[in-house]
């Protein structure tokens, strides 16, 4: 795959100041090594939080949660952050839910689930449902579920799991999610050594979140193992196109649809897993960004967004 065409300038700058701080060796180093450098990462690129964007720390359990508002936003979102499921949590993605919040104007819920491999499957599931029942009982508003990598799986999964079970669900938007596709196929192969994440990382973090092997079967671990994808709401999937992940949002939207229900896979030109915290530095990031916001604007008002 020439990289050196598909990327752009903007985006190659991007990853080498990101490169500068996580480097693509780094899960072969220690967990607390990963994390220290990713926090120090997330901090390199963090942006200023919106000043009129108010924020309260909460709890539901034992589950940590942050809460972004406007005031009187007429939907609410709940946010899974990324991070292979083993790093991130309510600051590394606090810019990106602040300026989520400012842009649609909806009150939106940053999840801390626990990080594996300190806690294994399914005990981030676990809390990821329970964030989004406390949303549900907090606010009687239509609920979007969002997240990137890691997060879009939890959103996916949380999705499939509250089907029947509320009517508030308004729609699902997954930012380069990692949805468990086959390891041995398409985007996988040909992006097998992406810029920002590789094949071999893909499989690391998803080796963290048990002991022996992946499930095969298990939809609550990754929703392309479901079986049953009726009954899903509205659901907006934007990928990365260097990135091995690509596929899974491609799959994921042509089994919502083939169940019949409203899917639109976007695979974003040029762009590589993680370019949310390029979108004050490169174009295409910053318009990708635009069009998420867009999206979940639209979401939250029932209404479904032309595919851009």
């Amino acid at each position: 795959m020439d990289y050196s065409t598909m990327i752009d300038a903007e985006m190659w700058q991007f990853i080498r100041d990101t490169a500068r701080y996580y480097p693509a060796s780094a899960t072969q180093l220690s967990i607390a090594e990963q994390r220290k450098r990713y926090n120090a990462m997330c901090r390199a690129f963090a942006a200023c939080r919106p000043d009129h964007v108010k924020t309260a720390d909460r709890r539901t359990g034992a589950v940590g949660l942050r809460q972004y508002s406007v005031g009187g936003g007429s939907a609410c979102i709940v946010y899974f952050h990324g991070g292979g499921f083993v790093m991130g949590g309510l600051e590394s993605h606090d810019d990106v839910c602040a300026e989520i919040c400012a842009a649609t104007g909806y009150d939106l819920l940053a999840v801390d689930y626990r990080l594996a491999p300190e806690y294994r499957h399914p005990a981030m599931f676990y809390d990821a449902l329970a964030a989004t029942w406390y949303m549900l009982g907090m606010k009687r508003l239509p609920l979007l579920l969002c997240g990137d990598s890691a997060g879009g799986n939890l959103a996916a999964v949380v999705a499939h799991a509250l089907r029947g079970r509320t009517s508030q669900i308004a729609g699902q938007l997954l930012i380069y999610p990692a949805l468990g596709g086959d390891p041995a196929h398409g985007s996988y192969i040909c992006h097998a050594a992406a810029p920002m994440l590789s094949r071999d990382d893909v499989m690391f973090f998803s080796q963290s979140r048990v002991k022996g092997q992946p499930p095969r079967d298990d939809p609550t671990f990754a929703p392309l193992l479901d079986k049953e994808f009726s009954r899903l709401p509205p659901t907006i999937v934007i990928s990365a196109e260097c990135d091995p992940l690509s596929d899974d949002g491609h799959a994921y939207c042509q089994r919502v649809a083939a169940a019949g229900g409203k899917s639109l896979w976007i695979n974003e030109r040029g762009l590589v897993h993680g370019y949310l915290r390029a979108r004050h530095r490169a174009i295409r990031a910053k318009q990708s960004f635009v069009r998420i916001t867009g999206a979940l604007h639209d979401l939250g008002h029932g209404i479904w967004p032309e595919p851009w």
